[in-house]
């Protein structure tokens, strides 16, 4: 099951619902979100800095991946990251693959 790394950043009005719901209710809605769609979170930690949020999350295809990040793009409340997480035996199969490609120059 393809597994993604999420970032995310609130902005005012999603910090709001924060404040009021908690981190406890904050969690209860991403678990029904993903596992509505077939998913699952394995982990997930608020934070401060850059990023007020980080999630690891398993969806069954990336199209799924990609209509939660639509949708929570567009509530507005926060402004988020996906980045694919690939195995080390993906990579090592991806090493494998035979890649036809030039490099630009002379």
């Amino acid at each position: 099951m393809p597994k993604y790394l999420i970032q995310a950043t609130y902005t005012p009005e999603g910090t709001k619902g924060l404040l009021s719901e908690g981190a406890s209710g904050r969690r209860a809605a991403v678990d029904q979100v993903v596992g509505g769609l077939g998913g699952t979170v394995e982990a997930m930690y608020f934070a401060f800095g850059e990023d007020d949020i980080v999630l690891i999350i398993d969806f069954p295809d990336p199209v799924s991946m990609a209509a939660v990040s639509l949708t929570v793009k567009a509530s507005g409340a926060l402004h988020t990251r996906a980045t694919p997480l690939l195995t080390i035996e993906e990579i090592d199969e991806a090493a494998r693959r035979q890649v036809s490609f030039r490099a630009p120059g002379p």
